[in-house]
């Protein structure tokens, strides 16, 4: 793997994203990843570059970089430049800016629904379709170990029609993978794209950072009605669904589901 993308140095492990990408070298390699997604990586190159840019900076984005034969993945692994002397962000409010500035930036570089979106059959990309599409509750019954159907029953029964918003490339996993570069401007790395309303992304990203970054139960405030209640309900199903275990007892404390 390591001279498939020409990269030196030796394997250290980073924190940041999902705690599995090293650095080797000037190179952050991950796995998870496969050809589906090489349509993503121009339009990440592109706009990591107006980024760096732009002055003053405010946003900054990881620079793809493709493998010896030109390919943007190998054996399932993708990489992108290292960054030095950054650190993970697990401020609620910066992350929720951060959330906020990329999508701006992305509306305007991605104006039409990316068909490569529709190549993607991994377990995130079928829980997000399974949030949107009434079939969260058949996906659950797959398999319900600890109780995942009767959380999601509860879940989708708190749905309604109402609309949140103009839907655009955004990115599912950001409390996870903003860093802070030297200066302090966030990093966003290791890029999970759907086709979905900014809203429902950040309602994401705040769950998130409640659940497993010690956020305060507070933050979900301002999720519990209207518009927000119901990304909120699509972000939780998201979730629930497409963690490898899930933490049933975790979710269903935050009452979600109840007006």
């Amino acid at each position: 793997m390591l001279d498939l993308f020409a990269a030196e140095g030796v394997l250290e492990p980073l924190e940041g994203g999902r705690g599995t990408s090293w650095r080797a070298g000037d190179l952050v390699l991950s796995p998870g990843h496969d050809e589906s997604e090489a349509w993503l990586a121009p339009i990440q190159a592109r706009l990591a570059v107006r980024l760096d840019e732009a002055s003053p900076r405010s946003l900054r984005l990881a620079l793809p970089v493709p493998a010896r034969d030109g390919n943007l993945t190998a054996d399932g692994w993708a990489a992108t430049r290292f960054e030095p002397g950054t650190t993970p962000c697990r401020h609620l409010a910066t992350l929720q800016a951060t959330a906020h500035l990329l999508h701006a930036r992305l509306a305007a570089a991605v104006p039409e629904r990316p068909a490569g979106l529709d190549a993607r059959d991994d377990r995130w990309a079928r829980a997000e379709r399974a949030a949107y599409d009434g079939t969260a509750a058949r996906l659950a019954a797959r398999s319900d170990p600890g109780g995942i159907r009767d959380l999601v029953r509860s879940l989708e029964a708190a749905l309604d029609e109402t609309d949140l918003g103009r839907e655009q490339l955004v990115h599912t996993d950001l409390a996870n993978n903003v860093l802070l570069d030297a200066t302090g401007i966030p990093f966003v790395i290791d890029f999970s794209p759907a086709w979905r309303s900014p809203l429902w992304a950040e309602a994401v990203c705040v769950l998130d950072a409640v659940l497993w970054q010690d956020a305060p139960a507070e933050a979900l405030d301002d999720w519990r009605s209207g518009a927000q209640r119901q990304a909120m309900l699509r972000a939780a199903l998201f979730r629930v669904l497409s963690d490898e275990t899930c933490d049933v007892a975790r979710y269903a404390a935050l009452d979600l589901a109840d007006a």
